[in-house]
């Protein structure tokens, strides 16, 4: 059983990856590109002259898609294994999450692992003031935990304690704060960054919700079909 709960998991992963990178290479990257040029001069933001908002589709390149490809479907395969082992503590080991409660359960990993981390450290385009990288992992690794604890308490908690501490830890990481540059600075316009961030975050909230209903899907085919 743990083994099929661990390629379920892995095989959920792997197929919401590879959704969410296509998603990410027709939506997000031509913004990351457009981005790269303003990092590199080749655009000037605040010029005499205006600047087109609008991108040319630059091509595909089988190496740097492939890849992009492969590294989102690795992530998704590890999330798939933390998702299945928080489905399988929930249901003491049952199968009897259904497709559409899966998704909410990709709902909420979304939550935890991308939008309560971006309320204070969103997606940056390249060029974007930068700091320690160490201190933003740390921060980001604590944010993760804390928000998928405090989305447990509020699920699965059984008195008004619960829910308040589970508010408590919602906010805790926002209050204390995300580590910030000194100075906040970049070439990039600000509507690009805008853009860039809201369509990463799009892509990992669709990302996730196919996570959670694939892998509800097949935890319960799974058991099915061994009955």
């Amino acid at each position: 059983m743990i083994l099929k709960s661990l390629t379920s998991g892995i095989v959920a992963g792997a197929a919401a990856g590879l959704f969410t990178g296509l998603l990410q290479l027709a939506l997000v990257q031509p913004v990351l590109l457009h981005a790269e040029l303003y990092e590199t001069g080749a655009l000037v933001h605040r010029g005499a002259e205006a600047v087109s908002a609008r991108w040319e589709w630059s091509g595909i390149d089988p190496a740097r898609d492939g890849l992009s490809l492969l590294f989102s479907m690795l992530i998704f395969a590890g999330y798939g294994l933390l998702l299945t082992a928080a489905m399988s503590l929930a249901t003491e080991g049952e199968t009897s999450i259904s497709p559409r409660a899966g998704a909410i359960w990709g709902v909420c990993g979304f939550v935890a692992a991308q939008l309560a981390p971006a309320f204070s450290l969103p997606p940056e385009v390249p060029g974007a003031a930068h700091i320690d990288l160490s201190q933003r992992q740390i921060w980001w690794y604590a944010t993760v935990a804390v928000t998928a604890v405090a989305l447990w308490l509020l699920a699965f908690g059984r008195s008004n304690w619960h829910a308040l501490a589970a508010i408590v830890l919602l906010l805790a990481p926002h209050v204390i704060g995300a580590p910030q540059p000194e100075h906040f600075e970049g070439p990039v316009p600000q509507e690009l960054a805008a853009l860039f961030a809201s369509r990463a975050l799009g892509a990992g909230l669709a990302g996730w919700t196919v996570l959670g209903a694939t892998l509800a899907w097949l935890r319960k085919h799974s058991a099915e079909s061994s009955v």
